[in-house]
């Protein structure tokens, strides 16, 4: 057998370190080992050295292989597997998600649920290796996982779906071409890319049909903020004009700004903040640059109309 035919596939060399895959991803990725290019992995300098190189398959396309020896490489080996991690950390694979986004789409996949003391474990959350755990500072109740969570296939899929993965028109998947069983961690991460539309339309987690990511990303936000929303609502005045959203707890609309849209659209957006603001309506915007703090954007923005979430 060859050596270029020994070599691992970033999949089957987190099995041989018996580590969870999406950590050794994170981790290569943090050494500079490799990097994300629109939707390929690529070897860096670094993990060329190391030993990196493609593998060209007709099924899964171009993918990152690695020599066996890596196994005991120290920067590698010395990779904690059993450690357990909470929601918050939880970001290092998911970096677009806030923390209180990850608690609560680990709740709407009935994992866990909120209460007065905080989150509380849920049976299903303990089959999937959840522990109930007592802040020591505050006493309020959180939970923690096992490493492994983060490679379990419904919860990257749903927590992907969520950091701006929405299932597109395209008919992109989440499996990138540098692994052929590994998740895709890292699509469209350089910031402001989650929000890059308009395209042929993206779902939100809810099932509404959204005109782009941004829009998804905000429709995901406020369905796990548990806040009933319609899409493409109509404004309470003779002209036609629709706003993105509309909260009707609060009657609040809400506008959706792409830097990349067609005039047009912009000029209706302008158009519904303008009307808005001349009848007294309730009204939010959410640009490009926003995406990755919708907490703070829509958090403070509802707050201000009186709508805690």
């Amino acid at each position: 057998m060859s050596n270029d035919e020994e070599r691992l596939s970033t999949t089957a060399l987190a099995r041989a370190l018996e580590i969870p895959v999406q950590q050794l991803f994170v981790t290569l990725k943090d050494y500079g080992w490799i990097q994300r290019h629109s939707d390929t992995w690529l070897l860096t300098p670094k993990g060329e050295y190391e030993g990196g190189r493609y593998r060209d398959s007709k099924r899964y396309g171009r993918y990152i292989v690695w020599p066996p020896a890596l196994v005991q490489h120290p920067l590698l080996s010395a990779i904690e597997s059993n450690q357990r991690i909470t929601a918050s950390q939880m970001r290092r694979y998911y970096p677009r998600l806030q923390p209180r986004q990850l608690n609560r789409a680990l709740a709407e996949l009935g994992l866990q649920q909120h209460s007065i003391l905080g989150w509380e474990l849920t049976e299903f959350g303990r089959q999937l290796g959840g522990q109930q755990t007592e802040s020591e500072s505050t006493g309020a109740f959180y939970v923690n996982w096992p490493h492994e969570i983060v490679d379990h296939p419904v919860i990257h899929r749903e927590l992907g779906h969520l950091s701006g993965e929405p299932d597109c028109a395209s008919g992109e998947g989440l499996l990138p071409d540098s692994d052929p069983v590994a998740p895709d961690l890292f699509a469209a991460e350089t910031p402001g890319e989650a929000a890059a539309g308009p395209g042929p339309g993206c779902s939100g987690i809810d099932g509404h049909r959204t005109g782009s990511r941004l829009q998804a990303l905000v429709c995901n936000w406020l369905y796990l903020a548990q806040l009933a929303h319609a899409t493409q609502r109509a404004l309470p005045v003779e002209e036609s004009l629709h706003a993105d959203f509309f909260l009707p707890a609060g009657s609040v609309y809400i506008d959706c700004w792409q830097e990349e849209a067609a005039p047009s659209r912009l000029s209706a957006k302008l158009r519904n903040k303008e009307v808005c603001k001349e009848h007294g309506l309730r009204y939010l915007e959410v640009k490009d640059s926003d995406a990755e703090r919708l907490d703070e954007v829509l958090g403070r923005g509802l707050l201000a109309f009186g709508i805690r979430c």
